[in-house]
C-alpha cells in the first residue's frame, strides 16, 4: 500500500472491501478497532480488506494518531489484535506517509469462521438496507446458515409448550376459503385434506401418527388469539388511520395472519374511493389506491418481517398516503439500490410458501413489481421506500389526486395492442416529473445496466412517446410532443424543447457582454440544457472565434474573443 493507493481509495469512499476510521474528533480505542477487524473478516469475499485509520467517512485524510507513545509500532498493533480475536486474525500493518499525516493501513484476511472478539462481540460487514456498507451483529443462526450453506427459517421452529390444541380449527377452514376464492392462484390440492393434513403440507405442525409439536408457521397462520398472547409475544399488527396528529382510528390485534389480511382488505375496500374516467366506450375506474398493490405490501409486510423481534406491523392511512411498516430491516443482501431486480430473497421462506399456495401473493415472488406497477398505471407517484432503516421497512404509496390524462395514455397504449411495461412506466413517470433523463439517469431509476436503459428508452421512441436530443455523451431524453399534448400540458414540450442553437449562441453572447464572463454550469441554467449540452455550446462558439477559454478544468471560464 502507497500514499497514492490510500489517496485513490479515500476518493472512491467505503466499500465492502474498505472501511475508513477517523480520529479527528476523537482517538479510536483498541475495542473499536478489534470489532472493526473482526467485521472486515467476516465479511464475504476471497481478498483482504482494509480497515484505513486516519480517513474520515467522507473519505477526508486527517491523519492517524500515534498509538504508541510518539509513533506507532506495526507489530504492537498486530500483536493486539491477534490476542483481542477469537480465532486471532494476523493482520498485515502499514503506517504510510499522505502529505504531512500519516495513516495506518491494516490489511484484514477473510476468514472461513465466524470472528468474534474476545468480550465476545461478533459483526459482519454487509451492504445495509439503504445499499451502503456497515458491520451488522452476526447471529447464531446466520453463523448456522453459513456453515449449513442454507437459509435457517425462524417460521419453521418449532415453539415450546405449544401443542395442536392452541390452533383454531376455524382459522384452517378459511385457509380453505381463500385458496377456493383465489381463482385459481392458490394451490387447490390442499383444500380437500383434513386439517391435520393441511399443517403438515405446510409445515405448520409436526406430527407422524400424531401431531407432536407446532411451528412458529403454525401460530402465525392459525393460532387462537389467546395461544398466540401467550406463546409468540413478538406476533402484533396494528392499523391506525391518521388525519394530521390527530388519531382516528387506533386498532392492535394478535391474530392470525389470514384473518388479519381478511379484516384489513374489509377496512381497505370501505375507506379507498374510485373516480371514473371514460376512455372512448371504455369506462375505467381509477382507485385512490390500487387494491393489488395493498395487498402485496401488506403480505410482504407480513412474510419479511423479523418475528424474533418486538414491535407490531404497521398499517398508517394518512390524508396523502398508506404507509406499511414492519420490523426488522430489509433481508441479506436486499438494499435500496436493487428493490427491483434483486432475486426473491424471503426472510420466512415457509411463510412465504404459505402464502403462495393460499394465493394471497404472486407466485412469481415479484411483489415489489407489482406494487410499482399498480402504483404507476394509476396515475400515482412510484412507491417509495426512502423511510426504510436497519430496524424497520416503510412502504409508502402516495394517495392525493391522480394523474387521470397519464391512466388515459396507459389505457390507450394497451388498446393499440401492446402494454406498457414497468419498465416503460417507470421512465415515463420519471420523465413527467424530471422532464429530461441521460441513459445513466434511467439505469439507475430501472435499477438495470446502461443497455437495458437505451433499450427501453428505444423501445419509448420508437413508440412515439419520447425523443431524444443531442448526440452522443451528451444525448437526454424528453417526452414528446405528441405525449405532452396527450397529457393536456402543450407548453411543457416548447419549455423542455429550449430554444434553438441561433438563440442559445445569442443568449451566451449577451451574457458575457453584460457579465464579462460565463461558466459552463451558467451556460447550463441560461439555455436549460444538460452540463454536456452547455459544453458543446461553448465549444460551438470557441470554433467560431466569438468566445475564448481562461483557465482549465473546473476553474474554466470564457470570455468575448478579442482580435489580436
Amino acid at each position: 500500500m502507497t500514499g497514492a493507493e490510500i489517496l485513490m481509495l479515500a476518493a472512491r469512499g467505503e466499500t465492502l472491501d474498505v472501511e475508513f476510521k477517523g480520529e479527528s474528533k476523537a482517538p479510536l480505542n483498541d475495542r473499536d478497532l478489534v470489532e472493526a477487524v473482526a467485521c472486515m473478516a467476516n465479511r464475504a469475499g476471497a481478498e483482504n480488506g482494509w480497515v484505513l485509520i486516519g480517513v474520515e467517512d467522507d473519505g477526508t485524510i486527517t491523519g492517524a494518531r500515534p498509538r504508541h507513545g510518539s509513533a506507532t509500532s506495526p507489530n504492537r498493533l498486530s500483536a493486539m489484535i491477534m490476542n483481542q480475536t477469537v480465532p486471532s486474525v494476523a493482520c498485515a500493518i502499514e503506517v504510510i506517509p499522505v502529505g504531512d499525516v500519516e495513516v495506518i493501513a491494516i490489511s484484514v484476511p477473510p476468514s472461513r469462521t465466524p470472528v468474534g472478539t474476545s468480550a465476545g462481540t461478533y459483526l459482519r460487514r454487509t451492504i445495509g438496507g439503504l445499499g451502503a456498507p456497515e458491520c451488522k451483529p452476526l447471529h447464531f443462526h446466520d453463523m448456522a446458515n453459513d456453515a449449513s450453506g442454507s437459509q435457517q427459517d425462524y417460521a419453521a421452529q418449532l415453539v415450546p409448550n405449544a401443542a395442536w390444541g392452541d390452533l383454531d380449527p376455524l382459522e384452517i377452514e378459511r385457509f380453505r376459503r381463500t385458496i377456493r376464492e383465489s381463482r385459481g392462484s392458490g394451490d387447490a390440492k390442499l383444500v380437500g385434506l383434513s386439517d391435520v393434513d393441511i399443517a403438515k403440507a405446510l409445515g405448520a405442525v409436526e406430527a407422524n401418527h400424531r401431531v407432536t409439536g407446532v411451528t412458529v408457521l403454525g401460530l402465525l397462520l392459525f393460532g387462537k388469539e389467546e395461544a398466540i398472547f401467550e406463546l409468540l409475544p413478538t406476533h402484533e399488527l396494528a392499523f391506525q388511520v391518521l388525519s394530521g396528529t390527530r388519531v382516528e382510528t387506533n386498532d392492535f390485534f394478535r391474530w392470525p395472519l389470514v384473518r388479519f389480511m381478511d379484516e384489513l382488505l374489509t377496512r381497505f375496500r370501505a375507506r379507498n374511493k374510485e373516480t371514473e374516467l371514460s376512455v372512448g366506450l371504455l369506462r375505467v375506474g381509477v382507485p385512490e389506491y390500487s387494491e393489488v398493490a395493498f395487498r402485496e405490501g401488506i403480505a410482504n409486510a407480513l412474510i419479511h418481517r423479523d418475528y424474533r423481534l418486538l414491535g407490531a406491523v404497521h398499517v398508517q392511512w394518512h390524508a396523502d398516503r398508506l404507509e406499511i411498516a414492519n420490523p426488522g430491516g430489509f433481508p441479506e443482501g436486499v438494499n435500496l439500490n436493487n428493490l427491483l431486480v434483486t432475486p426473491p430473497r424471503p426472510r420466512n421462506p415457509r411463510l412465504a410458501d404459505a402464502f403462495r399456495r393460499a394465493g394471497l401473493v404472486e407466485r412469481s415472488g415479484r411483489g415489489v413489481d407489482t406494487i410499482f406497477l399498480e402504483q404507476l398505471r394509476n396515475g400515482r407517484p412510484a412507491p417509495s421506500y426512502d423511510r426504510t432503516t436497519e430496524n424497520h421497512v416503510v412502504l409508502a404509496l402516495p394517495g392525493g389526486e391522480a394523474n387521470l390524462e397519464f391512466v388515459r395514455l396507459v389505457v390507450e397504449e394497451g388498446q393499440a395492442g401492446v402494454a406498457l411495461q414497468l419498465d416503460d412506466l417507470l421512465l415515463l413517470n420519471c420523465l413527467w416529473h424530471q422532464r429530461r433523463l441521460t441513459t445513466r439517469n434511467a439505469a439507475t431509476a430501472l435499477q438495470k445496466s446502461d443497455a437495458d436503459a437505451r433499450a427501453t428508452l428505444a423501445r419509448l421512441v420508437e413508440r412515439a412517446l419520447v425523443e431524444p436530443r443531442g448526440e452522443g455523451k451528451s444525448r437526454s431524453y424528453q417526452l414528446s410532443a405528441s405525449t405532452y399534448r396527450r397529457l393536456g400540458d402543450r407548453a411543457a414540450y416548447q419549455r423542455q424543447r429550449g430554444f434553438q442553437p441561433i438563440q442559445q449562441d445569442a443568449m451566451v453572447r449577451q451574457f458575457v457582454e453584460q457579465n464579462g464572463r460565463i461558466t459552463r454550469r451558467e451556460v447550463a441554467e441560461l439555455c436549460r440544457v444538460l452540463s454536456l449540452e452547455a459544453r458543446s455550446i461553448l465549444k460551438r462558439l470557441v470554433k467560431a472565434e466569438e468566445l475564448e477559454q481562461v483557465e482549465t478544468g473546473r476553474r474554466a471560464y470564457y470570455v468575448l474573443r478579442h482580435e489580436g
